[in-house]
């Protein structure tokens, strides 16, 4: 019968220790529960007030015990706490986390212990792009291979409360963000990071730090460890110095001797200029250049431990994620797509290179401040109409308006400025004719009209599909 000896130690440690929670969201919330079983000494700190949190669930911790810390000055009783779990959005150079850091107290998060504790084999996926994409093919084509495997991180359910249960045969496939990474001191098994570009610059301090915040899924590994790097990204060619694991490759544009390649239509596994057919690009069913570069990366990071067939068969079936160039419904000859998890430049480029017309764009939101030049040379390629809302609609229109300019072609583009998201599938549906695609995909984050990118793409399908 398998022990988890580390798992142990630390309940026997935590129990009647004085434990800080910020932040009561998606992630902690099972993690205040696991820790009540354990008799921890809790106390929750959020930024939202007891009426804006949930008030049932509150009261529900409270009866067993738990403290609460809200509203605005929330973080003003932070003293005197043993260890103190941060929420993702948290930032671990606040001067309160720091000010309890120096009197002793310990920092970590619900994705760190789980790293910390878990006795199986973690892969980590990180990115500006295709993480989540990347995440759930390696997830479904170990499943399909017959491992018993645990899909979590940034997607799916945290899984820290579910570790008591984890095997040292068992797999778990975590998304982790930047946010996720700043403070991680031991690193997955196999670490990916898909590529690198400008990406969350309100939260991070600089480019850099971003930069560095990715390079901590591989900076603790140890050798026999696995780094898969995408050789295409300037950024992560260059992490191949910092490795201490296996490094691994992969490209769709240079025919590399080692690493997972694409070539004359089908990606092959490349070992001393040996080349092992995997699948042909047409056979698989994510549509765009971004989603084969995803399907590369899977294949890097897991293709000795499975059968070409489990590749195979994932990679022929999976219509993709949720929110990711989701068809939403055909009306009267036009087609709409969802691709709200378009919170950036590249991802949004990404998405207009998958369709081989050009399309209706709805775009604009949260501005995190990024640089839209080059999304102004996209747009003028691949869209016919724009359509513009959010807080970011005047980047996005100066890009494009400057891209024209710069042209000494005449072009025709009409612009569209909306309010909200309703008003702006109002006038995509005006302008959409049969044979037209209508393409959501904002380009910006969503936090100027929705909670997350999810919320905003389940309000355009509402939209959409009540046309």
């Amino acid at each position: 019968m398998f022990e988890n000896k580390d798992l142990e130690e630390f309940k026997h440690y935590i129990k009647g220790k004085y434990v800080a929670v910020i932040g009561m969201g998606v992630s902690n919330t099972p993690l205040i529960r696991y820790l009540m079983d354990l008799d921890a000494n809790i106390t929750v700190f959020d930024r939202k007030t007891e009426d804006e949190l949930d008030s049932s669930l509150c009261e529900e911790y409270a009866l067993q015990g738990v403290k609460f810390s809200l509203g605005e000055n929330y973080l003003d009783n932070l003293n005197g706490y043993d260890i103190i779990f941060r929420s993702p959005s948290m930032r671990p150079d606040h001067p309160a986390l720091e000010h309890e850091l120096n009197r002793g107290a310990i920092l970590t998060s619900e994705i760190e212990m789980l790293i910390d504790l878990c006795p199986g084999k973690i892969i980590g996926i990180t990115g500006s792009d295709g993480k989540t994409t990347t995440t759930t093919l390696i997830y479904k084509i170990l499943v399909e291979d017959g491992y018993h495997c645990y899909l979590g991180g940034n997607i799916g359910t945290p899984l820290f409360a579910r570790i008591d249960e984890m095997k040292p045969e068992d797999i778990v496939v975590l998304e982790l963000s930047s946010f996720q990474l700043m403070t991680l001191k031991k690193s997955p098994h196999i670490s990916i990071v898909t590529n690198v570009s400008p990406n969350h610059l309100d939260v991070h301090k600089s480019y850099e730090e971003y930069i560095e915040s990715k390079e901590n899924i591989f900076k603790y590994q140890k050798q026999g460890d696995i780094v898969v790097l995408n050789f295409d990204n300037d950024i992560t060619r260059e992490m191949a110095n910092l490795a201490k694991g296996d490094v691994r490759f992969f490209s769709t544009k240079v025919k590399l001797d080692d690493g997972v390649i694409l070539d004359s239509g089908m990606i092959k596994v490349s070992t001393g200029k040996v080349r092992k057919q995997i699948i042909k690009t047409d056979d698989i069913l994510l549509m765009g250049a971004h989603n084969i570069e995803n399907a590369c990366t899977a294949i890097a990071a897991i293709h000795d431990i499975v059968k070409p067939t489990s590749i195979v068969n994932v990679l022929k079936t999976f219509k993709g994620v949720e929110h990711r160039n989701e068809f939403v419904r055909e009306l009267d000859g036009a087609k709409w797509y969802n691709d709200s998890i378009g919170s950036s430049p590249t991802r949004t480029i990404a998405g207009l290179l998958s369709f081989n017309q050009k399309v209706i764009l709805i775009a604009g939101g949260y501005d995190k401040h990024l640089d839209y030049t080059n999304l102004g040379k996209y747009i003028v390629d691949h869209v016919s109409t724009l359509i513009l809302l959010g807080q970011t609609k005047e980047k996005i229109k100066n890009a494009t308006l400057a891209e024209i300019e710069s042209r000494a072609e005449d072009i025709e583009l009409p612009f569209i400025e909306c309010e909200t998201l309703e008003e702006a599938v109002n006038c995509a549906r005006k302008c959409a004719k049969k044979g037209d695609i209508v393409f959501f995909s904002p380009a910006s984050a969503s936090f100027d009209m929705f909670k997350n990118f999810m919320e905003r793409g389940n309000k355009f399908k509402e939209l959409v599909n009540n046309l």
